[in-house]
């Protein structure tokens, strides 16, 4: 299925739309349930018809469509109420029941009017696109109060659509973890901040907070101030909030219960007249979310310490090798130290992150870094080149492939570029789909052709590559003179997040 983007852009149309009907997009849900009723966005097509970019349909009442409209054009049935509503900017409502698979419907169709600037009353000249609203009238019943509500808040809104005044581009842009539903609570303010309705759910979720007795007819700041008479630390965007000014979200917490608001202003010409704010309880939301920064703060100390301690065991090393008296047991000590180092580079970089995942070209570009003290130990100008991008990669890929590379250039200086002058070692990476493809050429005396050879540091990378990373790996000479050594790792992390 195409996405809006890619909908919208082969429809020509800008990228301010695109982002604007994004923003709108945003909050189908929210408006399907307020509406209860199926949501369905057009943009317009060269040909004077109009193509579906977005569906929504609502959890607070029976679907309508079960087959998504994003991508097909539109009905002839509804061709000339949206293209009324695209022509006039103004909404258009059917006079009668329209009947969709023998099902009693109401259409209304809405001008999707785009705001040029975030302040100032400057709209688009023309609508970028039509939203409609499907109702369900099988089920047809003397609506509840709380649905009347609902219903007269979808239809401020779809007029704030058409105006230009929502979405509303002063707003932040939040996650949507969290973020409360039409279902959660709704309690709708006047112009004045005073409480018209407050839905069951919302009072409940004032109630556990340490609110006693009925909101409506209540002024919501003074509510929300009383219970937070005794915190020293406040967001300085509540007031605006609860008093319905600001079109934001915040969180506040008493009792040990955290409520999120969110406030929409509900604007007539431009001049607000009240607002509706969502309100979910996210208690245990929060919860998780203190106990996974915790746990992040955890691992990232952990591998800050695996660092020091990898450091510390590369310090003794190099240490033991400086009072080794013969050059094999130098060696094998200076080796052993490169390759502790090159694992607590990784290790560092995790620390520094939110996640397990690392940016391998900054790790390989510091790994680089002890080639520098493996050449001037054998007299050797090296001349290391990186080409390409590795990408990110998670750290249970980047140990074994930076101790790898970490081997394979410390062979090429130690074995091919031994007393060279003008040594030069080249990696390049190319990341494609799902496999990283690895290059290690240098310019040295190069191996016999076919012979690969057999020390430890050869037995590490394959069990690197083939064992640990599931890779392939090969050993051939260049023409004229040099080695390469091309890697070849799938990418399976890929496919299974």
């Amino acid at each position: 299925m195409s996405t809006l983007s890619e909908l919208m852009l082969s429809q020509d149309r800008s990228a301010t739309d695109v982002e604007w009907l994004h923003l709108l997009v945003a909050d189908g849900q929210l408006l399907a349930d307020l509406a209860f009723a199926d949501i369905v966005l057009w943009v317009p097509t060269a040909d004077g018809g109009f193509v579906a970019v977005a569906h929504a349909r609502p959890s607070s009442a029976a679907t309508l469509f079960y087959r998504d409209f994003v991508g097909q054009p539109i009905k002839p049935e509804w061709k000339q109420q949206v293209t009324d509503a695209f022509e006039t900017a103004q909404i258009v409502d059917t006079a009668a029941p329209d009947w969709y698979e023998e099902t009693p419907t109401r259409v209304r169709a809405v001008p999707v009017v785009r705001r040029l600037a975030p302040s100032g009353q400057e709209v688009t000249e023309k609508p970028i696109a039509v939203l409609t609203r499907h109702s369900n009238l099988s089920e047809a019943r003397t609506p509840s109060r709380q649905e009347l509500t609902f219903n007269q808040c979808a239809n401020d809104i779809f007029a704030m659509i058409a105006s230009g005044d929502f979405p509303d581009l002063s707003a932040p842009t939040l996650p949507r973890r969290g973020a409360p539903r039409a279902s959660d609570g709704l309690i709708r303010l006047d112009v004045d901040g005073i409480v018209t309705f407050a839905s069951p759910n919302a009072l409940s979720a004032f109630n556990r907070m340490g609110f006693q007795g009925e909101l409506e007819g209540e002024s919501l700041a003074e509510v929300t101030t009383g219970l937070l008479a005794n915190k020293q630390h406040v967001d300085e965007s509540l007031p605006l909030v609860v008093s319905g000014r600001a079109p934001w979200r915040t969180d506040i917490e008493a009792r040990g219960v955290t409520v999120t608001l969110r406030t929409i202003p509900i604007k007539f010409r431009g001049e607000r007249v009240g607002a509706a704010i969502f309100v979910r309880d996210v208690t245990e939301v929060r919860h998780q979310e203190q106990e996974l920064i915790t746990k992040d703060a955890t691992i990232r100390e952990i591998h800050h310490r695996v660092k020091n301690n990898l450091q510390t065991v590369a310090s003794l090393l190099r240490i033991q090798a400086r009072r080794a008296r013969s050059d094999d047991s130098k060696d094998a000590l200076n080796q052993a130290m490169r390759r502790v180092a090159a694992i607590a580079v990784v290790h560092d970089t995790l620390s520094e992150g939110l996640d397990q995942i690392v940016d391998f070209d900054e790790v390989f570009d510091r790994v680089l870094l002890l080639v520098a003290e493996v050449a001037s130990s054998h007299n050797t100008t090296v001349r290391p080149i990186k080409t390409g991008k590795f990408g990110t990669l998670p750290s249970a890929y980047a140990t074994p492939l930076a101790l790898a590379l970490t081997e394979l250039v410390t062979n090429a200086v130690e074995h091919g570029l031994a007393g060279r002058a003008d040594g030069q070692v080249e990696i390049s990476a190319k990341r494609k789909n799902e496999h990283l493809t690895i290059r290690v050429r240098d310019n040295g005396v190069g191996l016999p052709e076919g012979k690969v050879g057999s020390g430890l540091g050869t037995q590490i990378v394959r069990t690197l590559i083939q064992g640990e990373l599931g890779g392939t790996i090969d050993w051939h000479t260049l023409e004229g003179e040099g080695t390469e050594v091309t890697i070849d790792v799938p990418l399976l992390w890929l496919t299974r997040g």
